[in-house]
């Protein structure tokens, strides 16, 4: 078998991108329909939820901007596109309805904004890059679900934005564990540090230094 750390080592991938000088924290579609086992579709991520809490408690400690996302539509079947014929349980993102509301376990507070998207990316189509540019924001710190689609997703266009993108392992998840670590390891290596939970904590005290990932 081909070790993949010694290919993409070989092939100068996996650089570091580091911490800037003002992170914000995007948490991506931690929503009644994709956190619901009991929807389809949907997945148990109370471990990803709760670390994520973490993360959110230490950001807003620290003055740390915090953004939501949630997909969300009028009409699915209208509004989703080409995105509903490959995930046919978007249909289930009713806007206005229980689906698309947030895990009451993040605790959102009011002056923490909710972005509506239509698609994968946070940042396709929505005012979140422009957003965080107006505060000042060079790193972005990524939660949410799922790994190997929206979270991959808002990775790649987070780094194609011009942030310094990080991703704490403990606080996104998947529904199946291959594609979470598969995606988590490309994401690695082409488009964002995946750190451990407790380094980017450590970090958050700082925000004005330029801590790395290791």
């Amino acid at each position: 078998m081909e070790d993949k750390h010694r290919i993409y080592e070989q092939a100068e991938l996996g650089g570091r991108v580091g911490f800037g000088d003002r992170a914000a924290v995007v948490v991506v579609d931690f929503q009644r329909c994709f956190v619901d086992p009991s929807v389809p579709g949907g997945g148990d991520f109370s471990d990803a939820i709760d670390a994520t809490a973490r993360l959110l408690a230490a950001a807003r400690s620290h003055g740390v901007p915090i953004v939501y996302t949630v997909v969300a539509y009028d009409d699915p079947a209208r509004d989703a596109g080409r995105f509903i014929d490959k995930c046919p349980t978007l249909k289930y993102a009713v806007a206005g309805s229980e689906m698309v509301e947030l895990d009451e376990r993040l605790g959102r507070r009011p002056d923490e904004p909710v972005v509506v998207k239509s698609f994968a990316s946070a940042f396709f189509g929505t005012a979140v890059a422009s957003y965080l540019t107006g505060l000042g924001v060079d790193t972005v710190i990524l939660a949410g679900c799922t790994t190997s689609g929206c979270v991959r997703a808002s990775a790649i266009d987070s780094m194609q934005s011009g942030f310094r993108t990080i991703i704490p392992r403990q606080c996104v998840g998947d529904i199946a564990a291959e594609p979470h670590e598969a995606n988590l390891f490309d994401i690695d290596a082409k488009y964002g540090d995946v750190v451990e939970l407790d380094v980017v904590l450590a970090a958050l005290p700082a925000p004005a230094g330029n801590a790395t990932t290791g």
